[in-house]
């Protein structure tokens, strides 16, 4: 069995260390930009309920076990699933899953420092007065200008570069002067400034219709969709299925309490998503533009253009993205320590000359993305851009299947002693809830999550391009299911032009955030995509999907 030691890639020196780290992990865009809107139309409080549960009984359980399984070996992803792969004399194809969580902490880093660009530049859009005194279609316009002209995407490259050489600045200087010390900073100052914000929403904005649309019971909006989203949000919102709950748990200092450490961390992420929710809403409802209640559209249109008009809003615009900002750089952070940790343990190469190295290929990666919104924007395989195929790899493919594959291996190809040696000392019953939801109950709920998640992106991808060969058996069942009067999931009808009134066709899927509306195009249009509502004004669910940002 693999003996715990003093790893070589760097450990950390504090106890609380893990919690704060774990936390900046999982603090993410969809606390800011998707929690909400899901609490608002999908039953309030009754909602958070559902959520906190399904983060208590399903994903917890995998967040436990990824960290514990890292805190076993002292490893990096890739060797730990060595030494149990040795140990126990199994197949080397069980590597695959720590190969696959690499992979996909690659493809998600390089999108979110893209994401997180956007709001580094906007940080200095608002200190300059960039949408003081604008109206839709200017704050509109700042964004196009930004990610979709294609004459000025090198500006876009160059704020995508600045974002990624803040992390790598941070990840150069080691486990402990870098990461330890940030994250023991940043992350306790992000949620006193998110808890500045809230007073700051309590004293300008509309708390009360936050309050009520985010926490009041709304029993008449619950259903089995909402579990089915509060499932969803629980398993994509936390880092799961990427390495970095295994490199965090290697760094665990002695005698860091691992299950008390996971739940607190789970709550705290909660906290966040329901405090940020509320600041957001509370400042944004009372001015949001249509279909600006989610996603790119909330954040980057309707949260400036709120406050706009606000006293001092230049200082006040700035602050709210730094907060943003925050959010990005402590998620990329911990996205990049999996790689560095592979990187070091597969070479040998001193840390400097691993980020250095890393980070070059995570910035070309990511202009993949970059480029997918304005120069390549042309550019569509099968219906989808690059992004949109990206985004599609690892949440409908990498992460589902890492979580699957490591649950089953836990539960099924460790022997028990060595299974429930993971989690070390736990009253019997903890253990057993633990181990059976590992064994049975995990790959069953991933394994439909991925599959669900798979079917709605494809059925968008059709949507976008009905000519494909292969969108032809899809569209014949479309087609029937129109006969018989039934829809599959990603269908939607006709909507109208808020232009010209009249009917259009309906809107792509966001190609920034799965959640909300995506950056507008480049030619100066005020018109921001709008999700299109179902008889209780929830979205369909092709916009109840995620890239784990």
């Amino acid at each position: 069995m693999p003996t715990p030691y003093e790893t070589s890639l760097g450990s950390w020196t504090r106890r609380s260390t893990f919690f704060w780290a774990a936390t900046g992990a999982t603090v993410g865009f969809s606390n800011l930009w998707q929690f909400p809107y899901l609490a608002h139309h999908n039953g309030g409080g009754l909602f958070i309920l559902l959520y906190v549960a399904c983060l208590l009984l399903v994903t917890l359980p995998l967040m436990l076990t990824e960290a514990a399984v890292g805190r076993q070996a002292r490893h990096g992803i890739i060797l730990t699933m060595d030494g149990f792969i040795r140990q126990g004399r199994l197949s080397r194809l069980w590597m695959w899953v720590g190969r696959a969580s690499i992979i996909a902490a690659f493809v998600v880093l390089s999108f979110t420092a893209v994401i997180g660009s956007i709001s580094l530049a906007y940080v200095f859009f608002g200190a300059l007065g960039a949408f003081t005194g604008k109206n839709e279609a200017g704050v509109v316009d700042v964004l196009a200008r930004l990610v979709s002209d294609n004459n000025s995407y090198r500006q876009f490259m160059a704020w995508h570069g600045f974002f990624l050489l803040l992390v790598l600045w941070v990840s150069i200087q080691g486990v402990v002067l870098g990461l330890e010390r940030t994250l023991r900073v940043v992350v306790p100052g992000l949620f006193l400034m998110v808890l500045a914000l809230l007073v700051y929403s309590a004293n300008v904005g509309d708390i009360q219709a936050a309050t009520h649309y985010l926490l009041d019971f709304h029993a008449e909006d619950l259903s089995w969709q909402s579990l089915r989203r509060a499932l969803f949000h629980a398993f994509f919102t936390l880092g799961l299925g990427m390495g970095v709950w295994a490199v965090f748990g290697a760094y665990m200092a002695e005698a860091t309490p691992l299950k008390r450490g996971v739940f607190g961390v789970v709550l705290m992420d909660t906290l966040f998503a329901i405090m940020a929710g509320l600041a957001l809403y509370a400042l944004v409802l009372p001015a949001a533009p249509g279909g600006s209640e989610q996603g790119f559209g909330l954040l980057f249109v309707a949260l400036p253009l709120s406050l706009a008009e606000v006293p001092a809003s230049q200082f006040v615009i700035a602050a709210v993205f730094l907060v943003i900002v925050l959010v990005a750089w402590t998620t990329s952070l911990a996205l990049l320590e999996p790689l560095v940790g592979w990187f070091q343990e597969w070479t040998g190469a001193p840390r400097g000359w691993s980020v250095a190295f890393l980070g070059m290929l995570v910035w070309g990666a990511g202009l993949a993305t970059l480029f997918s919104f304005n120069i390549w924007s042309d550019v569509l395989l099968l219906g989808g851009s690059i992004f949109r195929w990206l985004e599609m790899l690892v949440s409908a493919l990498l992460i589902p299947s890492v979580s699957i594959l490591l649950a089953i291996f836990v539960g099924w190809k460790l022997s028990r002693p060595v299974a429930f040696g993971l989690i070390g000392r736990a009253p019997w019953l903890i253990a057993q809830i633990w181990f059976w939801v590992m064994r049975l109950v995990l790959p069953v709920v991933v394994a439909y999550i991925g599959i669900h998640y798979s079917v709605v992106s494809i059925s968008e991808l059709c949507n976008d391009d009905e000519t494909s060969e292969w969108c032809r058996p899809l569209n014949a069942i479309r087609q029937s299911g129109q006969e018989g009067g039934e829809a599959l999931p990603g269908q939607q009808e006709p909507v109208p032009n808020p232009l010209n009134g009249e009917e259009a066709s309906p809107p792509q899927r966001p190609e920034t955030s799965p959640q909300g509306a995506q950056p507008p195009a480049s030619d100066g249009s005020d018109e921001v995509s709008k999700p299109p509502a179902d008889d209780k004004g929830q979205s369909g669910d092709q916009e109840i999907l995620y890239h784990s940002v």
